[in-house]
C-alpha cells in the first residue's frame, strides 16, 4: 500500500501593510494580495467567481466582483493598506482598484507594471532581385 505523506501547511506572516497585484488580460482578471515579502495572503479570479466565459471575465463588473472578494478575505486576515501593482491591458483594471478602496483597504501607491515592447524583433533578410 502507498501511504500519502502529509506535509506541513504553509504559514504566511500577515502584516497590516501589503501589496495588491492586479493582472488584467483580455480574457480574465486575477487579483492577489500579498505581504511585503510577496507571499500570497488572498487571491481571486474571474473563474473563481462564476464568470464562465472570457466574454464576461474581462468586464469592469467582473473586475469589481473579483477585487471585492479578494479584499474581504485580506481584511479578515488583518491587511489595512496596500500598494497596488497593475499589469495588463484588460478592461477591469480601474474597477478593480476602486473596489479595493471601497472594501476598506487604504491604497498608498498605484504602480503600472504593464510590459511595453521596445526594440521589436529582428527584420527579415533583404529581398534579392
Amino acid at each position: 500500500m502507498i501511504e500519502k505523506v502529509k506535509g506541513k501547511k504553509r504559514v504566511v506572516e500577515v502584516s497590516p501593510k501589503g501589496r495588491a497585484c492586479i493582472h488584467a488580460s483580455y480574457n480574465n482578471i486575477i487579483v492577489s494580495i500579498t505581504n511585503e515579502k510577496g507571499e500570497v495572503i488572498a487571491w481571486s479570479s474571474g473563474g473563481k467567481n462564476d464568470f464562465k466565459n472570457a466574454k464576461k471575465k474581462n468586464t469592469p463588473y467582473a473586475g469589481q466582483v473579483v477585487a471585492t472578494d479578494c479584499a474581504k478575505l485580506a481584511i479578515g486576515y488583518g491587511v489595512k493598506s496596500v500598494d497596488v501593482f497593475v499589469k495588463g491591458t484588460g478592461t477591469g483594471r480601474e474597477a478593480a482598484i476602486r473596489a479595493i478602496a471601497e472594501a476598506g483597504i487604504e491604497i498608498v501607491n498605484i504602480i503600472d507594471k504593464t510590459p511595453i515592447p521596445h526594440g521589436g524583433v529582428r527584420p527579415s533578410k533583404r529581398r534579392r532581385n
